[in-house]
């Protein structure tokens, strides 16, 4: 079972909604619900907001809970 939402920084938010409306490519890291560590690039194709959760879907496919992003190109969370 994955734990509780834990909503993210606004301006970490802001910078997502920047890169996806640019089309901007980004890098990511970010932490798989399994717990593993992987690396994402490509575009942001939408945010969103789903049971009680915020998300991200990438263009490579790839769907990821805000939370889980440990970096976003080569910033850690909490240093936006």
């Amino acid at each position: 079972m994955d734990q509780p939402y834990v909503p993210i920084d606004c301006d970490e938010h802001d910078v997502l909604l920047a890169l996806a409306s640019l089309r901007r490519p980004m890098r990511c890291t970010i932490r798989r619900p399994n717990g593993q560590v992987a690396e994402l690039t490509g575009i942001i194709e939408d945010v969103y907001s789903s049971a009680r959760a915020e998300y991200m879907r990438v263009s490579d496919g790839s769907v990821v809970r805000l939370d889980h992003i440990l970096s976003l190109n080569g910033r850690p969370r909490g240093a936006a």
